[in-house]
């Protein structure tokens, strides 16, 4: 397990992962901006660890190298067995998509593992923070509220969340979230990989 400071983020990890990634696939800086949307010059930036990307980013990224999210943390292998204290998770806080002061914080709860089903996180979303557009994949998605109010919205239909809340979805489905209170919300997330 890494040692980490409460609110330590690792941009540098996930950059060299994503590089790792992109060279794997044999594409160019630029080839992978293109498809991304973004500018050769942000993604070297994320690549080296000089700027943390907006969720869409990192989801369309994951989405074009054909690897998950989860796989761009760094983290060391745990076998069967893993247990963070707090301030122990590996953490990336995303930018924020609108110039906002604070972006959704990811904490792992289960460390990266090849041909893992789980991914699951901790994620802290500050007022008027959220997921920064809608997304679809494969798998099953469940959360609890832990703290806060965030706004859910699943196949075009937004639902009000509070403390204590729970919820299930088809990954497949369109989905997107946002704080709509006055302090963060955090979380607990649980992704599944569907097995076809």
């Amino acid at each position: 397990m890494k040692d980490a400071e409460p609110g330590t983020d690792t941009p540098d990890d996930i950059g060299a992962n994503l590089r790792y990634a992109r060279k794997q696939t044999g594409m160019t800086l630029k080839e992978l901006a293109v498809r991304v949307g973004c500018s050769e010059s942000l993604l070297s930036k994320i690549e080296r660890g000089r700027t943390p990307p907006t969720l869409a980013t990192l989801y369309k990224l994951s989405e074009i190298l054909g690897i998950s999210v989860a796989s761009m943390f760094s983290d060391e292998s745990h076998g069967k067995v893993a247990i963070y204290d707090q301030g122990q998770r590996p953490r990336l806080k995303l930018t924020p998509p609108d110039g906002f002061d604070a972006g959704v914080i990811f904490e792992r709860m289960v460390p990266y593992k090849e041909g893992g089903l789980l991914d699951a996180n901790l994620h802290i979303v500050p007022p008027g923070g959220g997921s920064s557009g809608t997304y679809a994949h494969r798998g099953e998605e469940v959360g609890f509220v832990v703290s806060g109010y965030v706004e859910l919205t699943v196949d075009g239909k937004a639902t009000a969340l509070s403390r204590g809340s729970s919820f299930f979805f088809d990954s497949e489905l369109p989905h997107s979230y946002r704080n709509i209170g006055s302090v963060d919300v955090v979380i607990v997330w649980v992704a599944a990989a569907r097995q076809d």
